[in-house]
């Protein structure tokens, strides 16, 4: 027997309490108490008595074990994030912002699946069957034979797809609109996502069908509901971009079968998103040349080598504390390497603005560009472009020295593949490099040397205009 027992629970991040109060303890968000019913167990009785219990077998951690089985979906970005594929069993998140491109994203690996005669099953609980067929119609996909409906109660969902032949994957979009009866809460509630995750997870383990659930994201980015649900998924995937650029791109945030921090990378067009196999070659096609405070970084995402530019402003300011604005990089890293440069390289940037951005609106996270951040912002303050034919990468220690970055080799050879001639990266590694790289390394022992270089170029510029 159980009975029905109350409890508060955060709907930002899952914490449960006894009482309601006005602050969560846990995330320390204001006023996201709610109030919820659930089933608790009446004293001992519940528990599994031990002379029930099951003995289960204890294997060795040594065997052999056999990879998981993929099904690929034709679309190589997709399939490159998954790490080849989808695994049989497996459940997959997607969030991302609202109208940033997950429906369309959804339909098309749904549509390429169906188009390889495998059963796939597209449930909306947010959108009628005309408005999915509608969408599929602008995207020329109405003759993949993907199986819709609109649908919120789970168990309905799970019944329907035990019957008959068992599909290959099912879209649920999304799981903050789905509910279950066996939990009284409002659908949406923290409550009611990680009840209906859970039997939609059971169903995959069962059947052995591969899941991808839509995840809602909150104004600060990140996935709603319990972080419970991204711990018991297979995959959490983050479906990023910007309004003004068309750009998407596809990020594995955690991943069980495959690499994480793999990007794919899609271009949204009137036709739906277009897979683009050379990225670099698409954020450096509007380059501004000749210009100074733009560097080329030769980046590394997941496993593919890509090049992006990193554009500095820096202007004189009135204000007496001078602003830091920073779009697709750490504003820390940023403060950071502005003190470093002043410290060790008597680069003054106290009584000036500094913006920075990251072309192309993708958003880098390793240390590696460190140096192009720095060359940027020096070419700014002396008015000094930097060479149209150098990428930069390296990363900078709070001392003013360069260190080398994992993964060189990838880097180099994508330049070279670009027509990039130079490259100046970090003296340290410069020994490990191969001998038939392809470009013209200008290796740097610390960050000094790289301001004076820079500074000297944009003296010999002032000279020549001078004259």
């Amino acid at each position: 027997m159980s009975r029905k027992t109350l409890s508060f629970v955060c709907q930002n991040c899952g914490a449960a309490y006894t009482r309601w109060q006005g602050k969560c303890e846990s995330c320390g968000e204001w006023n996201t108490l709610a109030e919820e019913a659930s089933d608790a167990p009446v004293g001992k009785g519940a528990a599994k008595l031990p002379g029930r219990a099951r003995m289960i077998d204890l294997q060795p951690l040594s065997g052999v074990t056999d990879e998981a089985p993929r099904l690929a979906t034709s679309l190589s970005e997709f399939d490159r994030v998954t790490g080849g594929g989808l695994v049989r069993g497996s459940v997959i998140l997607v969030g991302g912002d609202p109208g940033i491109g997950k429906s369309t994203l959804l339909v098309q690996v749904a549509a390429a699946l169906a188009r390889l005669k495998q059963r796939t099953v597209y449930i909306s609980g947010e959108e009628a069957v005309a408005q999915v067929r509608l969408r599929a119609e602008r995207l020329a996909l109405t003759d993949a034979a993907v199986e819709l409906a609109s649908e919120t109660s789970v168990e309905d969902i799970v019944a329907t797809l035990s019957q008959g032949e068992l599909p290959r994957l099912v879209v649920i979009d999304s799981i903050q609109t789905m509910w279950t009866s066996s939990v009284e809460s409002a659908p949406g509630t923290v409550t009611q996502v990680r009840a209906s995750a859970q039997m939609l997870i059971r169903f995959a383990k069962r059947t052995g069908a591969c899941v991808i659930l839509v995840g809602h994201v909150t104004k600060d980015g990140q996935i709603a509901g319990p972080r419970v649900v991204e711990h018991m998924v297979d995959a959490v995937m983050s479906f990023e971009g910007e309004g003004s650029h068309q750009f998407r791109i596809l990020r594995a945030v955690k991943n069980r079968f495959g690499p994480t921090d793999e990007i794919g990378v899609f271009e949204m067009t009137g036709l739906g998103l277009r897979e683009v196999t050379n990225p670099s070659e698409l954020f450096l096609s509007e380059r501004d040349l000749g210009s100074p405070g733009t560097a080329v970084f030769a980046g590394i995402e997941g496993t593919r080598p890509v090049l992006v530019e990193i554009q500095a402003l820096v202007a004189p300011t009135s204000l007496g504390t001078p602003r830091r604005a920073v779009v697709g990089w750490d504003p820390s890293r940023l403060s950071m390497l502005i003190a470093v440069l002043e410290a060790h390289c008597g680069v003054r940037l106290g009584t000036h603005d500094v913006y920075l951005n990251v072309a192309g609106g993708l958003r880098i996270n390793e240390p590696a560009a460190d140096l192009a951040a720095a060359a940027a912002l020096v070419s700014s303050l002396a008015g000094a472009p930097l060479p149209a034919d150098a990428v930069y990468f390296g990363e900078v220690s709070l001392s003013g020295a360069l260190r080398p970055v994992a993964q060189a080799p990838a880097r180099l050879k994508e330049a070279a593949k670009l027509g990039f001639a130079r490259a100046f990266l970090p003296d340290p590694g410069r020994a490990d490099m191969p001998a038939d790289a392809g470009l013209t390394l200008g290796a740097h022992g610390n960050l000094a040397s790289l301001v004076a270089d820079i500074a000297a170029r944009g003296n010999r510029n002032r000279l020549l205009r001078e004259a």
